[in-house]
């Protein structure tokens, strides 16, 4: 029988990244507390949870933690009970605004740690009085750094084997966190799903919903096509389920072509039609979610939600989710993986070598597994 091109990840265990001397922060450094430059894409940021939450455990009791993230993800952070403020960034890609500035400087924050590797960054939260500043040793910012961690660069054509998560976490262990148990953060969405427009409390009440994340930021070639998709989608709606594809905006038309001849009771694109927390609930209240390595992935497993994602030209050892019970469905090529955007042969054959019935039999497996799971418990 032909090997299953599926995989597992267990990030406490695997693919860890170095470790450095750990030095724990002074007790007269922190003044009104920590305040964490979060990564600017979704995914990166969900990866980073983790250590955000073992950073919340060395922050004196009298001391805030506070997240510096893109205006749009406000809602991702407010649900953490352990963030107490965000300061959102309306342009990431340019410099702050002087309100940003000032909203910062304000806060007479005494600890920064950078989880990118802005030097514009370092340098803005360091003129606004974040003077003990920690993070990776990045476009010549060290100077900037109390402490500047070093990573090896990635090897070409070859997994990393350090994942994204793991990084963050030895910054943070490297403050004196404790190690992380591999417990996910712990959201409080609010409106509560109820409470929400009401297609999105009907769609989140439904109980064989499918998400389905057609679309990645990162470029085409990281996109399974939108007939594979289809195809998955068709068959889920055949087993008595509804499938709602997920994304921003500018992926709406790639939404388009995933329900293209479904069902249209059944089968819904709202990709550029919810708001974050709209997208959290129908996450953490699917059965399971379909998706390329992108943002929802993550935030889909991070939820606590199974799933199967689809990896081509990306390292799933490096940015597989962190949440468990997600089979990873990737296919060793010479080419791959080269994280380019677009496919330099033009033929995408990396990602598709994964096909749709591989895909089905993935998704058939979880749900077999759970409803095991549900009769065992129903028996004791």
């Amino acid at each position: 029988m032909e090997a299953r091109p599926v995989h597992f990840l267990d990030i406490r265990r695997e693919f860890p990244s170095p470790q450095f001397e750990v030095i724990p922060l002074r007790h007269d450094m922190w003044r009104n507390g920590m305040v964490v430059r979060m990564p600017n894409h979704l995914g990166d940021a969900v990866m980073a949870l983790p250590a955000l939450g073992q950073l919340r455990k060395i922050v004196p009791a009298n001391c805030a933690l506070f997240c510096i993230a893109p205006a749009g993800q406000r809602a991702l952070y407010h649900a953490l009970p352990f963030v107490d403020g965000v300061l959102g960034l309306e342009q990431v890609h340019k410099a702050w605004s002087r309100e940003e500035f000032l909203a910062l400087r304000q806060q007479r924050f005494g600890i920064g740690v950078l989880f990118n590797n802005s030097f514009r960054d370092a340098l803005t939260m360091y003129l606004a009085g974040v003077s003990n500043l920690y993070g990776a040793k990045a476009r010549c910012r060290s100077f900037l750094l109390r402490r500047a961690f070093a990573f090896p660069p990635r090897p070409d054509r070859a997994p990393a084997e350090i994942h994204h998560a793991n990084r963050y976490l030895a910054i943070a262990s490297a403050l004196g966190a404790p190690a992380w148990d591999g417990a996910l953060p712990e959201f409080r969405l609010t409106p509560e799903a109820d409470e929400l427009p009401a297609q999105i409390t009907a769609l989140c009440a439904h109980p064989k919903l499918l998400t389905i994340a057609s679309g990645a930021a990162y470029g085409a070639a990281k996109r399974w096509p939108g007939e594979c998709f289809r195809e998955v989608a068709a068959h889920w709606i055949a087993q008595g389920g509804i499938a709602v594809v997920l994304g921003s905006e500018s992926e709406r038309a790639i939404g388009d072509e995933v329900i293209a001849g479904l069902d249209a009771r059944k089968a819904y694109n709202l990709s550029g039609r919810t708001s974050l927390i709209e997208l959290m609930h129908l996450l953490k209240n699917s059965v399971l979610c379909v998706a390329n390595d992108s943002g929802i992935m993550h935030l889909a497993a991070a939820l606590g939600r199974p799933g199967v994602a689809v990896f081509g030209p990306t390292d799933y050892t490096a940015t597989g989710p962190i949440g468990a019970n997600w089979h990873l469905l990737y296919e060793k090529l010479e080419c791959s993986p080269c994280f380019r955007r677009e496919c330099p042969s033009g033929d995408q054959k990396c990602i598709r070598a994964i096909t749709p019935a591989m895909a089905i039999a993935e998704m058939d497996a979880i749900v077999a597994e759970r409803t095991c799971r549900v009769r065992k418990t129903a028996a004791q």
